[in-house]
């Protein structure tokens, strides 16, 4: 195998990107006409021992937005960056230690709007071809990285709903010691679901939010 085909991504991510990108944005994620701070997250997808996994991370409980939850790296879009690609990467280094040159970008997903920190965020989908050691590089950021496999998120066992106290109810997974919630989690629904790795799972099975989580989400 040469090089320049080792790079390439798998025709799974490549149709997984295409089809996400052809979804429909829900109503509550579309952004305003006006407004919002431009932002990336890195949907960055490898092969590990066991099979494909994703790359997230455990927000710091010491944050000051969405603190302690699950979460894709990522923030806002700096001058610099050149766009919500450059952000990505150069976040994704900043927050995991992750070496941004064993990464093959495969595409962008549309827009989506976080009224709670009012983020117009881009999913970038990238693809590690060549894995680095990753960790909590920035540790008033991030408290714990995670590689993922894709076959433990779609376990029926591990999959679940959560409702807030406004009465919201929303896709969650139970993996790894974290509980993945809000955003994350559905954009991990939709982006699993257009790949076709989903599995048959009880959606009935609903729980409140938990306090803890709940206390760290309200600040």
């Amino acid at each position: 195998m040469t090089e320049s085909t080792s790079r390439e991504a798998p025709a799974w991510l490549h149709d997984l990107t295409a089809r996400a990108a052809r979804s429909p944005v829900p109503v509550e994620l579309r952004p305003p006409e006006v407004g919002g701070r431009p932002a990336a997250v890195l949907l960055l997808f490898g092969e590990g021992p066991l099979g494909a996994d994703i790359l997230l991370i455990q927000r710091s409980a010491r944050g000051r937005r969405h603190a302690g939850q699950p979460a894709f790296p990522g923030g806002g879009v700096d001058p610099g960056d050149g766009g919500p690609v450059g952000a990505a990467l150069r976040e994704a280094e900043e927050e995991t230690g992750l070496d941004c040159s064993g990464v093959t970008v495969v595409g962008t997903l549309p827009e989506l709007y976080i009224w709670r920190s009012d983020n117009r965020v881009t999913p970038v989908l990238g693809w590690w071809h060549t894995p680095c050691a990753v960790h909590a590089a920035a540790p008033d950021e991030v408290d714990a990285v995670e590689r993922v496999p894709i076959a433990e998120l779609v376990d029926p066992e591990n999959r679940l709903r959560l409702r807030a106290p406004s009465g919201y109810i929303g896709p969650a997974f139970r993996v790894r010691g974290l509980l993945v919630w809000g955003f994350t989690a559905g954009l991990l629904n939709n982006v699993l679901k257009a790949g076709g790795f989903e599995r048959p799972w009880d959606p009935s099975r609903i729980e409140d939010l938990p306090p803890d989580i709940l206390n760290l989400a309200s600040r």
